[in-house]
């Protein structure tokens, strides 16, 4: 389980500093022994990098956290790819021209990752005091928790709580976050060409519940499940957290570049127009209003439908694959977001195939808007962003 008010970056391989503090809010030198470096302002620009487009959120955290500016722009097709930099150099000089175009801050970046070649685990160490001796057990662990093969891993890990028993022993819960630091390394270094200095690298199923999770009243624990659902391009991304702490994560090979492959082979129209007809589709409407109209869109919205029903068996796999976890909690709803999501009758449709009621997320039910930023009508696509630039 992951704190959400704590981030995890997955910047090198961590080790604890010889004094040790409390419990979920200890800061850890990198290996070279220089403290990693944190920005003294409190403004923070969240950054996500997508197959099809960057988006970038502005937040201001100074006790409330303020809204003050969001931006998008196309990605060149290739540059990125399942969440992973295909091309670096033309994502440098994309990311340059982005936050050079949109006057954004080049330092104070967090950057958000989702790929299924990151590791998260929540695994109990009991019994271990020193420090040196934890850090280790949890490397050690690490090697059998996820497939990566630890040598070419980035590390890094939180206590999320932490008890002692009748004898004195402690026992930790910790929270394990693994991944290729090949992967890690080309997106850092598309940055640094960029001149964007990262203050962090955050797990962007982290960010989606940071910016979606509706606050509650008082204390009194949540009856059901925060379940975000985020569409993108070529992937989604699922978080599950019971309102404080994440559960559950997992990255879905599946997006809106899907249904444009759909109707790109049922219809046999060029990728160009399928994606032209899936932008102005609605799947309210009913085919047979339509008759004797032009068929492509009828055409078009039945292959849509045709392509949903694997999210969603993907998607009930997920939940019930959470269900099975002890402690899990009842599932109520899915809150939708990402630019895929925006399509008109998107959240009724998958609430149709998985019986799950699925609604639209609100990106900004923790943040206000500055005055003199003017949103978009839709926000599905900064949804992410919008949790990067949170304060964690």
């Amino acid at each position: 389980m992951v704190d959400l008010k704590k981030e995890i970056k997955l910047s090198d391989l961590f080790k604890r500093p010889a004094k040790a503090k409390a419990p979920g809010t200890r800061s850890f030198p990198v290996l070279s022994g220089k403290p990693s470096r944190r920005s003294k302002s409190r403004t923070i620009v969240g950054l996500k990098i997508g197959a099809s487009q960057l988006v970038a959120a502005r937040v201001v955290n100074n006790g409330t956290a303020e809204l003050v500016q969001l931006a998008r722009q196309v990605v060149p097709t290739g540059s990125v790819y399942s969440g992973e930099v295909r091309n670096g150099t033309a994502l440098a000089a994309t990311l340059d021209d982005f936050f050079r175009e949109n006057d954004l801050p080049r330092r104070g970046v967090r950057l958000g990752v989702a790929t299924n070649r990151i590791g998260v685990r929540a695994f109990d160490l009991a019994g271990i005091e020193d420090d040196r001796q934890l850090a280790n057990a949890i490397r050690f662990r690490a090697q059998e928790a996820v497939s990566i093969p630890i040598d070419e891993a980035v590390l890094d890990y939180h206590i999320v709580s932490e008890t002692v028993d009748d004898a004195g022993g402690i026992n930790r819960r910790v929270v394990l976050a693994v991944a290729y630091r090949e992967a890690i390394d080309l997106y850092t270094e598309a940055c640094r060409q960029a001149e964007v200095e990262l203050m962090g690298i955050d797990l962007e199923a982290f960010a989606l519940l940071r910016a979606v999770t509706p606050p509650t009243d008082g204390d009194e624990p949540r009856a059901a499940a925060v379940i975000a659902l985020t569409i993108g391009h070529d992937r989604s991304t699922l978080a599950i957290s019971d309102g404080a702490v994440c559960d559950f994560t997992r990255v879905l090979e599946w997006g809106g570049s899907n249904l444009v492959a759909e109707i790109e082979r049922k219809l046999g129209v060029p990728r160009a127009d399928a994606a032209e007809l899936l932008g102005d589709l609605s799947l309210h409407t009913d085919a047979a209003a339509e008759a004797g109209a032009d068929r492509r869109p009828a055409l078009a919205r039945d292959a849509v439908r045709q392509r949903l029903q694997t999210l969603g068996r993907e998607l009930i796999s997920s939940l019930q694959a959470y269900q099975s976890q002890p402690g899990s909690l009842a599932i109520d709803d899915v809150l939708l977001s990402g630019g895929t999501s925006r399509l008109a009758g998107f959240p009724e449709e998958l609430a149709r195939v998985t019986g799950v009621r699925v609604r639209r997320a609100d990106p900004l039910v923790n943040v206000k808007v500055a005055e003199s930023l003017e949103t978009p009508e839709d926000l599905s696509p900064y949804a992410v962003a919008i949790g990067l630039g949170l304060e964690v």
